[in-house]
């Protein structure tokens, strides 16, 4: 019996691994490391307080820790780290899906959206984006100089990690 769980538990990380290329994986290993404050292989809602103190968050709820904590069944070990960044990756709309969301808001096809058309869009329809996500969108997806936004590497950005322009 024991050895089926083994062959089990060997299964979900080697496919957990696949999801990840070498670089990825490394990237999540150093984040993994800044987040595990104490360096005891686990993070914890210590861990968490800490990683928050040092980003300058300093009145975070017990809640709030607790809700990310309880994203994960048991311990938070590496292994469960990547397994949960997996299965939100596996939730992740593709990217043409992404793109047509926005193609709704270019009636001209042109692959841009005027900033300010779609900060009013953002912040008046569905689920409202709040001042200090609006400022978070434009800090990762700066407008170009007339003030128009490149959906389409937007789009390219949210599912691939990186900007296919450099």
């Amino acid at each position: 019996m024991a050895p089926k769980v083994a062959k089990r538990r060997a299964g979900a990380s080697s496919n957990v691994t696949s999801i990840f290329d070498q670089t990825q994986i490394q990237e999540l290993k150093e984040a993994f490391t800044v987040i595990d404050q104490n360096r005891d292989g686990f993070i914890t809602k210590e861990d968490l307080r800490d990683t928050f103190a040092i980003m300058g968050c300093l009145n975070i709820r017990n809640e709030e820790l607790d809700a990310m904590l309880k994203e994960c069944n048991g311990p938070i070990n590496f292994t469960s780290f990547l397994t949960m960044f997996g299965e939100k990756l596996k939730g992740a709309d593709p990217e043409d899906v992404i793109t047509s969301a926005f193609k709704t808001l270019d009636p001209d096809a042109n692959g841009t959206i005027k900033k300010e058309y779609l900060q009013e869009m953002l912040q008046s329809q569905c689920d409202r984006f709040s001042e200090e996500e609006i400022k978070n969108l434009w800090t990762a997806f700066p407008p170009d100089v007339a003030g128009n936004v490149d959906y389409k590497n937007v789009s390219y950005i949210i599912t691939h990690g990186e900007d296919k322009n450099e």
